[in-house]
């Protein structure tokens, strides 16, 4: 018995001798501390040899079960930090491999894409900028066809049949017009001339550029133009080749005028149903939608001059012989 427990106490002996001789050294704290690296991988392994340690304690309890393991543990714990050591020294490289897979990744893929983006973008502008004179020139065009339009707010129409033109003349045999408060008279002015008609050319148009207001007594309107002399819509009237022009001064009374200047006619047919015979006309082409009172108010003017414009005549906003006859009145 004595000798058994000899033999257990050497074979412990042995143990950690063999044990203390695997563990390293413990560092000295008075002696500088190492470097960085070489602290990581002690710390590293320093647990893997720790429970080592505590193993083979543990094993030492029960030799007969475990000093083969014991005895083939520090091999174990050699070939574990060798492979340790062998991680260590490749993980740089696959870190390395790493870094040099990314840029590679970013230099090929980045550049690629922005050169992409940067190859279609030019085509796509310059698509845009090939179309965009295909709309431009096309634009002059579109205004120059619609300014005309808005500005007379109609297209040319043709002249109405003369069967309806006929039954509006007769409808205004008997017609008279009356002076109407919402439209102001003109007031006389010897200086007054009609604007823009130094512009009309042709002999149509030689009255209104000659036009002067003139103020008379009654009895040199009698004695100048005798039988020619009319009261039309609260105003006096004087007749001379074709047009009624206002016979300022005949009677203060009656001196309603809503337009100063030459009103043409063609023959003696009095003015007021002249006048009546255009509105009636342009309310069937639409440019007139005022009353049909006789008087050539500023809406019949303003109708006139639409209907002109858009037809290629003068606008004189007046009646003249080229507006008459393309009415189909003359």
């Amino acid at each position: 018995m004595t000798k058994l427990i000899t033999i257990l106490i050497s074979c412990s002996l042995a143990l950690a001798v063999s044990v203390r001789a695997a563990q390293p050294d413990v560092p000295d704290p008075k002696k500088p501390a190492p470097k960085s690296k070489p602290v990581q991988k002690q710390q590293q392994l320093a647990p893997r040899q720790q429970h080592a340690v505590t193993n083979q304690h543990v094993q030492s309890v029960h030799p007969q079960h475990q000093a083969p393991a014991v005895r083939t543990n520090p091999k174990m714990h050699d070939s574990n930090v060798s492979k340790q050591q062998q991680k260590l020294q490749t993980s740089p490289a696959v870190q390395s491999s790493k870094k040099n897979k990314l840029p590679a990744a970013q230099t090929n893929q980045l550049p690629a894409v922005q050169s992409n983006q940067t190859n279609k973008l030019p085509a796509v502008q310059s698509t845009k900028s090939a179309k965009m004179p295909a709309v431009q020139p096309n634009t002059p065009g579109v205004q120059s066809s619609t300014l005309p339009a808005v500005q007379s707010n109609k297209l040319p129409t043709a002249p109405l049949d003369k069967t309806k033109v006929q039954s509006i003349v007769a409808q205004h045999q008997n017609f008279h017009a009356k002076p109407n408060p919402s439209i102001a008279s003109a007031q006389f002015n010897q200086n007054y001339q009609i604007q823009g008609a130094q512009n009309w050319q042709g002999a149509n148009y030689q009255a209104y550029q000659s036009y002067h207001p003139q103020w008379h007594d009654q009895g040199w309107w009698q004695s100048h133009y005798s039988n020619n002399v009319f009261l039309i819509g609260g105003g006096w009237y004087y007749w001379n080749s074709g047009y009624y022009y206002p016979a300022w001064g005949y009677d203060n009374s009656a001196a309603y005028y809503p337009y100063d200047g030459p009103i043409y006619s063609g023959g003696h047919r009095p003015l007021d149903q002249v006048v009546a015979d255009v509105q009636a006309v342009l309310q069937e082409q639409g440019f007139y939608h005022g009353e049909v009172d006789g008087l050539l108010g500023p809406l019949t003017r303003q109708a006139l001059a639409e209907y002109q414009s858009s037809h290629g005549l003068y606008a004189t906003e007046t009646i003249d012989q080229p507006t008459l006859a393309s009415l189909g009145l003359s």
